[in-house]
Order: structure tokens, then sequence, then C-alpha cells
């Protein structure tokens, strides 16, 4: 099944297998629950943990528009074929899923089939939501019947092409390579503490959906380790390169545990930042996480092996970019831009200022394999996310009025200088992000354009 591509998709299009058939696929995916009956959605300690579980699984970042109302949906998330936006998850009965019972609620979330037997996009990562334990959907559905404000506020629709608008083409895709019957299953092997972190990762975080590469079809090619090594093995996401979470050195082999618990609660350690995607993860899901949930996340990913055939050390040239810098040798144009652009804050070693200003020189996001998220925030700027340890966010500008010749040499200094190595990027390379940028951020000028 995991073969199977988007191609096949339109064959069986083609072939005439329609309406009747989805609606086939989408009655075998309803759930029900023997603990319907007994639920009290009043019961303030479920409506609490069900708030805790939203804030593992990230819900409010994406059916929340900035500045707009907590779950009512509204926000664009690009594919290659078009915008899809989330939908309002308020308990409003007309534009929410007020009128949702439990077993509706937790067949939408879990196998993406709305009330009306409509298959849901699978933007919404109801294939990692599948292993999440009765217990968990019991509360998040109090809280959202009970714990949140409803919004009247209607969807929007999809500008995807008429084909995949037609919501019975999803369901056939949901047969193909959702699961339809997952249970967590814990490794007997490892402590509880690893398994929970599985559990967060696998589950509500739904890590995978952004760090695990997708086929043809959209579909991830692995759901843990058990389907296979490209799991967490890296991806590009709305023009981010997700990094590998594996334990190769361009993953999360120069992390320490320590660092990764700190990365969680506050989105910072002494050397890196979040940004683009990951900040909004951040901000809005792991720092509200418990400590010990936070350190079992990161006991777990700090336990997978590496990728098959990846180096699980990352190669360090003798840095001689610190001495020529403060000497003022720029013998290359990327030398002479950093200087111009980036010394101020990075510094002349590349070191940054810890917490302050991330380091350049060390820093896995830099010397990645691809350069697709370097070259992103080069144009696009990015804020650190908020966090109740450190006092200041700080914010990177866009440099979007560079061209992309200049942006290419910025950023091969940046990747090649110090102590990294990193293949290096071309013109062409950052004029196809720009482009990718400016569809989702007017204001990201393509090169030589200005506002008049």
């Amino acid at each position: 099944m995991k073969a199977l591509s988007k191609t096949l998709i339109v064959a069986l299009v083609a072939l005439g297998v329609g309406y009747g058939g989805s609606q086939l696929i989408l009655s075998q995916r309803s759930i029900t629950s023997s603990s319907a009956s007994n639920l009290n959605l009043d019961d303030e300690k479920l409506i609490k943990q069900g708030s805790y579980v939203s804030r593992t699984g990230d819900c409010v970042a994406c059916h929340t528009v900035p500045g707009g109302k907590e779950y009512a949906g509204g926000l664009a998330m690009q594919t290659p074929l078009g915008a899809i936006y989330s939908t309002n998850i308020t308990p409003d009965v007309d534009t929410g899923i007020g009128s949702y019972t439990l077993d509706e609620f937790k067949t939408a979330v879990q196998h993406g089939v709305r009330k009306d037997g409509a298959a849901l996009y699978p933007a919404m990562p109801y294939p990692s939501y599948a292993i999440m334990s009765d217990d968990d959907m019991n509360a998040l559905y109090a809280y959202f019947m009970r714990g949140v404000p409803a919004v009247k506020q209607e969807n929007a629709e999809p500008t995807l092409p008429k084909l995949f608008q037609m919501r019975w083409t999803i369901a056939w895709w949901q047969w193909m390579f959702a699961p339809k019957d997952q249970k967590f299953i814990a490794d007997d092997a490892v402590d509880s503490i690893k398994n929970r972190g599985a559990y967060l990762v696998q589950g509500p975080g739904h890590c995978g959906a952004c760090h695990t590469p997708r086929g043809l079809a959209y579909q991830e090619l692995a759901m843990s380790l058990n389907d296979g090594d490209d799991f967490l093995s890296g991806a590009v996401i709305d023009g981010w390169r997700a990094k590998s979470l594996r334990g190769e050195g361009r993953g999360l082999a120069s992390w320490t545990e320590d660092e990764l618990v700190d990365f969680f609660a506050t989105g910072r350690t002494d050397k890196v930042a979040a940004f683009g995607a990951m900040a909004d993860v951040v901000e809005h899901s792991t720092q509200y996480m418990t400590p010990e949930d936070q350190r079992a996340m990161a006991q777990y990913l700090k336990a997978l092996p590496p990728v098959k055939g990846r180096n699980p050390e990352i190669p360090h040239q003798v840095d001689t970019t610190t001495q020529a810098q403060l000497d003022g040798q720029y013998t290359t144009p990327g030398a002479w831009l950093y200087a111009e652009h980036c010394v101020t804050c990075h510094r002349a070693d590349g070191k940054g200022v810890p917490r302050i200003f991330p380091a350049l020189d060390g820093n896995s996001a830099v010397f990645a394999n691809n350069a697709q998220s370097v070259i992103q925030v080069t144009l696009e700027g990015g804020r650190m996310p908020e966090n109740e340890v450190d006092a200041m966010t700080f914010t990177m500008p866009a440099f979007r009025h560079l061209g992309d010749q200049e942006v290419a040499d910025v950023v091969n200094f940046i990747r090649t200088s110090w102590t990294n190595e990193a293949p290096t990027v071309n013109a062409e390379d950052v004029a196809h992000i720009r482009q990718f940028v400016a569809k989702k951020s007017p204001n990201i000028l393509p090169e030589g354009a200005s506002h008049e």
C-alpha cells in the first residue's frame, strides 16, 4: 500500500470508482465508543485534562488565524496543488463542531471523517491521532464542548483543483494510506518514560507530519520505526526543511538530552532558536507540556538510531573564518555580505549570543544537507517563540531586498565557514524558495521587483 501513488488515485477516479464506494470506506471508519454514555462533560478535572491534551496535539496553532479567535479556523496551509484552510472546531452548532457526538468527534479526529460522512484532507494529522488513547480523546472532547467558547465563523473553501475538492477522492486516499484501526503499542524493551515519549511523538505531537518524508500521494512514508527507516528522517514542509530527528550527525547527534528539553520548553538553547513552523509548535504546544513529558520526548528521540547509510558524526573543518573576519579579510562576496548584514548579531566567530542571537557555527539547522530553511529565514526573517523563561523575544529581519545571487553567496558563506561543512546552493535554488514564499507572503517580492 505504501508504494501506491497519486497517479493511482486518479486512475481509480477514471475507472469510475465513485461516491458509493467511498461511502463504504467511510462507514468502515466510524467509531463506536463504549464510554460515550458515561462521560460527564462538566467534570472540571476532565476538561482540564482535555486542555492539556489539546496542547500536546498543538490544535490551536493550526486552527487559529494570527489575531483571530482561538480554534475558529481559517488558517491557510499551502500545498503544491493549492491552499487548504483549517476548520472551525469551536462548539458552535452551525459552523463548528457543537453538534458532534463523542463517537463522531473521535471518527473525525482519529480517522478524518466529518459528521456528514465527508473525508477530511490529510493536512490534518489524523493518521497520527489514530493511536491516541480513549482517555485522551474523551478528555479532548469534554474540553472542546465545555472549555472552548463557541465562535460563529464559516469555514473557507480550499483552492485545490476541482478533482481534489471532491471528498470521495480523499476517502480513497484514506483507504490506501491512513491507518484504519491503530493503537499505540508500548515497547517492552524500554522503560515507561521512553514509551511515554514515543506516544507523544508518534501520536498527539504528530512530529512525523513534518519530519517524515511523504510519498507522491502525500502519505507519510512511515508512522514509526516499525514502518521503515524513513520515520523522522527529515522532510520539506511549507518550504521549510524539517530536520532529521534521528541520531545522525546532521540530525540530533549534536544535541544533548538537556538541550532538547530546553528547546521544547523555551524554543531556544545557548546555540539555536526555533524559527518558522517550529516556533509555532513551541509557542503553542511544547512549552506547555510538563517537564516530565518534555523529558520523555527528549529521551525517546535521543534513543532513535541514525538513518541507514547516514554518518552518525558530522565532519568539521578547522576554523579560519573568525580571524579573517576580525582582520577584515573579505575574500568572497559572501564574506562581504556577512560583514555588512550579519556580523553585528552573529559575531565574527559565528557563535552569536547565547539565548539571544543563535549561533551559526555548529548549528545543525545551518549545516543540514538541505538549505531550504536557511534560505527561507534569510528571505522571510523569523521570530523566536515567547516563553516564560526568557525575558525577551527577538526577531530576525528579512533580507528580501538582496538578490538571488547575493542570498546564495551569504548562505554558502555561512554553511561552509568556521567549522561548518555543507553542500552549496545557487541563485536558482534561492529563486525557487523566493517564489514559494511569495505565494504565502505577498510582501516577499520577486528579485528586482519593488513597491510603487
